[in-house]
């Protein structure tokens, strides 16, 4: 195994993600399934305009360069055979050298008229049956595996492809079958989807599949309204300079997540507080327990990001909203906003006083 050298960026500036003003649920939700992709993606929803697309882009530009094994549309790990197609695998195994490079991580948009075989690929059959080898045409999944796939207006897309892509991301694979003949490959990728509420939900039993669920709404106050359309037209009027003010923020977070996703492993929670997510969900007759799962792994996130190993009540106040709000059953008789349920029934489980916004 040999590594070649980057080559020169030639890639288009895009917005830092250190210059995004306010969202900070949803870059908070961003971030946390960066440091741990199991979290399971995050579901986005709030007014247009109001930057989603911007800061997944900016995201996605943030993260470090990854090695992969060169010429591999799978974007193959180098060294862990989890993250690799067969055909790296067979290499590893028979000791066959191959190449690694280093590449951004790829952020992959998935259009709302895009086909399944445009998703999981295709397998040509007749050359299959003619030349006797597997003849797999990559999809949108495989180029995503170790990247983000974007799914805008997540909430129009076929109920079916959403499946596919949420079943993909639970189990980091994507199989495809065709007369007879079956080829899978790894798919790991952090699902993002986002939406307008305006223009319909996502059904629950899809919902509930996203691990957070962060909403943003427009800025209303002016002040915060000037400074974020002031940055824009800076940032267009000159996007090598605009960046070059937010280098060093830049290099400061893209550091703070590797650290993080190294200290993942070495965080823990007391179990009495693993006791009172448990006792919290099952208050707000969560289905399942995909919601307990998730606050848990979002809280260890967030303690790693933060540079500590131990979970605290607080690390599991900043998470539990965005893990549970989407799981609880819609009352169309009740007017209390979701968010806010799921903050009051916290209080009450953990005995602090909910603080009351003005």
């Amino acid at each position: 195994m040999t590594l070649t050298a980057t080559p020169p960026k030639t890639r288009r500036l895009v917005f830092p993600f250190t210059a995004i003003v306010g969202q900070d649920e949803m870059k908070l939700a961003l971030l946390l399934n960066v440091i741990d992709p199991s979290i399971g993606g995050v579901m986005i929803m709030g007014d247009r305009g109001t930057g989603k697309s911007t800061t997944i882009r900016a995201l996605a530009d943030l993260l470090p360069e990854i090695e992969v094994v060169e010429g591999d549309p799978f974007n193959s790990h180098p060294k862990d055979p989890e993250l690799m197609s067969d055909t790296i695998r067979e290499k590893l195994e028979t000791q066959i050298s191959y190449k690694i490079v280093k590449k951004k991580v790829q952020m992959v948009d998935l259009p709302l008229g895009a086909t399944e075989d445009r998703v999981c690929g295709t397998i040509d059959i007749e050359k299959a049956l003619s030349e006797g080898v597997k003849a797999f045409e990559p999809g949108l999944l495989a180029k995503a595996n170790r990247g983000i796939l974007y799914v805008d207006e997540v909430n129009l897309l076929d109920d079916h492809l959403v499946d596919v892509l949420l079943d993909s991301a639970a189990s980091g694979w994507n199989t495809v079958e065709r007369e007879g003949i079956s080829i899978r490959h790894p798919a790991r990728f952090v699902l993002v989807g986002s939406g307008n509420p305006e223009e319909g939900e996502l059904r629950p039993q899809l919902l509930d599949r996203f691990g957070m669920h962060a909403e943003i709404h427009t800025v209303k106050e002016p002040a915060l309204r000037v400074q974020i359309v002031e940055q824009r037209a800076e940032f267009d009027a000159n996007p090598q300079g605009f960046c070059e003010k937010y280098e060093t923020q830049q290099i400061q977070l893209q550091e703070k997540l590797v650290k993080a996703q190294q200290r993942l492993l070495e965080v823990t929670i007391d179990y009495d507080l693993r006791v009172n997510i448990s006792e919290a969900c099952a208050q707000l007759d969560v289905d399942g327990l995909r919601g307990d799962i998730v606050t848990n792994r979002a809280a260890k996130a967030i303690a790693a990001f933060e540079g500590r190993k131990e979970v605290s009540v607080d690390d599991i106040r900043r998470v539990i909203t965005m893990c549970l709000r989407h799981r609880l059953r819609k009352d169309p008789l009740e007017s209390i906003d979701s968010g806010y349920k799921v903050q009051k029934v916290f209080s009450s489980v953990f005995g602090i006083d909910l603080v009351e916004e003005n």
